[in-house]
């Protein structure tokens, strides 16, 4: 990958989308992760204006610290970057209250959701406030991949300048950028939980291996439409290792069970006879 033309060509796209909105800038939520980080340095090379929220819920002290030395960074390098910190922890400890949820395993991942959720509201705010967009943090397996993310959390943006880069992209285009080693040291997480899983303990693959498991199903013409269990009748005789295996019916798995993500809001068209 080319870095510095990728840069360049996802900058000006990023500029005349805003201009063409009639927007003042972008407003990126920064957790501490490299998708926020190269999102955000992106936005801050546009040369308007750019709004870095940090949003913690009860985050871990290491992803505040590596937010805060990121957005510390830009805002030294570039005097278009803005940045504060919006303390969502009470805001989710009252709606958590309010919900008053069954006890059940359902609720945390319901309760994690939220906490995306709470985030995708507070970036809405700050930028209907200001005249700017909200720019997606998502890149290509999490979004059109795997489905890894909040629908109407992270996944409700106005425009997603990396979502057609791939993790490992991403990370390339991180180091060109200048993104700190503590970020792209640090072990990829949605900062949806309190006890810091990581994504790849989520998915139960890497994300180079569920890269691979991506492009695999393109080459193959994989129809995701086909029951989980053709998938095993569909990769024999393929000449995969065994974690190749594992990892492709991982990923088909997410895949499906996300698909709706993905698509377009189905709508019920009733017969002009009906009406």
């Amino acid at each position: 990958m080319n870095e510095s033309a990728v840069t360049s060509h996802i900058v000006d796209w990023m500029k005349a989308y805003a201009l063409q909105a009639r927007a003042k800038g972008f407003v990126v939520g920064v957790s501490g992760g490299i998708d926020s980080a190269v999102t955000s340095a992106l936005a801050a090379r546009t040369g308007l204006t750019v709004h870095l929220l940090e949003m913690p819920i009860y985050q871990p002290e290491s992803h505040v610290n590596r937010a805060w030395k990121h957005m510390d960074d830009l805002a030294e390098q570039h005097q278009n970057v803005y940045k504060r910190r919006v303390d969502l922890s009470p805001v989710y400890e009252a709606h958590v209250k309010a919900l008053d949820l069954d006890d059940s395993d359902s609720q945390f991942l319901a309760l994690a959701n939220t906490r995306a959720r709470l985030r995708m509201a507070t970036l809405y705010a700050e930028a209907q406030n200001h005249g700017l967009l909200v720019a997606g943090t998502g890149n290509k397996v999490e979004d059109f991949g795997v489905g890894f993310y909040t629908k109407y959390g992270d996944g409700g943006v106005d425009l997603s300048p990396i979502a057609d880069l791939l993790k490992t992209e991403v990370y390339a285009l991180g180091t060109h950028l200048g993104v700190s080693k503590s970020i792209l040291k640090a072990r990829p997480t949605d900062g949806l939980w309190s006890d810091d899983r990581s994504d790849e303990d989520q998915l139960g693959a890497t994300y180079p291996e569920l890269e691979w498991a991506m492009l695999f199903a393109e080459t193959i013409g994989w129809d995701p439409s086909t029951p989980y269990e053709a998938d095993g009748r569909f990769l024999a005789g393929r000449g995969l290792t065994v974690r190749q295996g594992e990892v492709f019916k991982i990923y088909a798995q997410h895949h499906r069970a996300n698909r709706h993500k993905m698509l377009p809001i189905p709508v019920c068209v009733v017969p002009k006879n009906l009406k």
